[in-house]
């Protein structure tokens, strides 16, 4: 009986040893079969999410508008452009006139000021103004560019020489350029004398040379979140458009050359526009003025009529004229 109640309790260990690592090995394959089951489905979702194969559409919603941080001026927008001075405003209590939405100003001249962000504590926006396609003597990085790159002098500016815009050593200078336009806050670029091809310019060059420019500078502006315009250049007008924010215009309207750059208007893109008509700012010759504030294809220009220099006198199409303090 000792014997056989051992034997039993010893089968019974034995039963009871070989249930429970059943049941773990059962335990086991659960586990393996729930994680394949899981891993299959994750697979056939994925793929559906893919356009694999499945019914459902990719997403239920569609994916929200990314915003611009490019600026994009409006057909319209008032404008003043001083080139030759310095604008006085007090930082601490700043003020300007005229109350216009935009300042084209000189990039160089304000490099180490607090205009900029003076103007935009009145809720400006500032273009700033480079030579991209001439060279000047006396900028800050005059020196950097190759005697091997420079052309012939630009007629009416005996300092200035026509440059190689395909060279990349030009193209990296202009780099810099873009560099201290984005320290500055500049919100947009206005790269003057991009229209060489229009010119005796000593070089060659054509207006592809121009259009691939424009492209650089475009996505280098871009890439540093500002807003660039097409200075003049009308034969790249309708090529550039898509790039641009804006157009800058000298003289359309004195050489009957306006409707060239209307596309900007039609594309809702602003032409900041430039006519010098004798006597401007303080006595413009009034016939000019009515020719130049009414000239066919300059419908929702940006006009304002300057003296040749760009100093601080501006006058606009309604009779306004106004005087923007500068530093003497």
């Amino acid at each position: 009986m000792e014997g056989g109640t051992e034997g039993k309790l010893r089968g019974n260990t034995r039963e009871s040893r070989l249930s429970r690592r059943q049941k773990l090995v059962l335990a086991a394959v659960g586990a393996v079969m729930l994680i394949v089951l899981i891993i299959g489905l994750g697979l056939g979702l994925g793929l559906r999410n893919r356009g694999g194969g499945g019914d459902e559409p990719e997403t239920t919603q569609p994916p929200a508008p990314q915003p611009t941080a490019v600026w994009q001026p409006a057909v319209n927008t008032s404008w003043q452009i001083i080139l030759n001075a310095k604008l006085d405003i007090d930082p601490d209590r700043p003020a300007v006139v005229p109350d216009v939405e935009v300042y084209d100003i000189d990039m160089f001249m304000h490099q180490n000021s607090r205009v900029i962000s003076s103007l935009h504590k009145l809720n400006k926006k500032v273009i700033c103004y480079f030579s991209a396609g001439s060279y000047e003597p006396n900028r800050p990085d005059s020196d950097k560019f190759p005697d091997a790159d420079m052309g012939s002098v630009m007629e009416g500016w005996p300092d200035e020489k026509w440059i190689n815009i395909s060279s990349p050593a030009i193209r990296e200078i202009m780099v810099g350029r873009l560099d201290i336009a984005s320290r500055m806050g500049c919100d947009g670029v206005d790269p003057d004398n991009v229209d060489g091809f229009q010119n005796k310019n000593g070089l060659d060059l054509k207006p592809e040379h121009s259009v691939s420019f424009m492209n650089f500078l475009a996505d280098e502006a871009h890439n540093r979140k500002m807003a660039i315009g097409l200075k003049n250049a009308g034969d790249i007008v309708k090529t550039m458009l898509p790039k641009m924010e804006f157009a800058v215009n000298e003289e359309c309207a004195e050489f009957k050359a306006c409707p060239i750059f209307s596309p900007f208007i039609k594309a809702g893109k602003p032409v900041f526009h430039i006519e010098y008509p004798d006597g401007a700012p303080f006595d413009t010759d009034g016939d000019q003025k009515d020719e130049y504030c009414s000239a066919p294809g300059a419908e929702g220009f940006s006009t304002i009529l300057k003296a040749m220099n760009l100093n601080f006198g501006a006058e606009y199409c309604d009779g306004s004229t106004v005087r923007t303090k500068v530093l003497p």
